[in-house]
């Protein structure tokens, strides 16, 4: 299989962008596996949704559509994520980003887990999602 990038390519990013995405990434609802599943496909809403995510080892607890919908655009806003495109326009799928897959390969390389989010990171992570504060 094709991963997203070139092999040996790596985009350099600001330090503030990996940190606002390694911030989401680790708040977000979702396990490192479907993250790395997104490196080779895309994978839509209503396989993250309800127990078919927690049963697929993708959400930490059952999520409605919305609520899955919510989690990826935050994600596709920070730059781990993007919508997939088809003929007939945009789909309810999602791959990574070249910024996801940096981060994603740097995770599986460590321990294989998304470190967990602190108290602090989950208060910084909703004050830049929703009043968009820089850090």
């Amino acid at each position: 299989m094709v991963a997203n990038h070139p092999p040996g390519k790596i985009t350099a990013y600001p330090d503030k962008t990996i940190d606002r995405a390694e911030l989401a990434l680790r708040c977000a609802p979702f396990h490192l596996a479907l993250f790395a599943k997104m490196r080779w496909e895309s994978v839509s809403v209503p396989k993250l949704a309800g127990d078919l995510g927690v049963n697929s080892g993708y959400t930490r607890y059952p999520l409605s559509e919305l609520g899955v919908e919510a989690a990826t655009n935050w994600l596709i806003q920070v730059g781990m994520l993007r919508r997939e495109v088809d003929g007939q326009g945009l789909t309810d799928s999602f791959r990574l980003t070249p910024l996801g897959l940096q981060l994603v390969e740097k995770w599986e390389a460590v321990d294989g887990i998304l470190p967990t989010a602190s108290t602090v990171d989950r208060v910084m992570n909703w004050y830049t999602r929703w009043f968009r504060l820089p850090f």
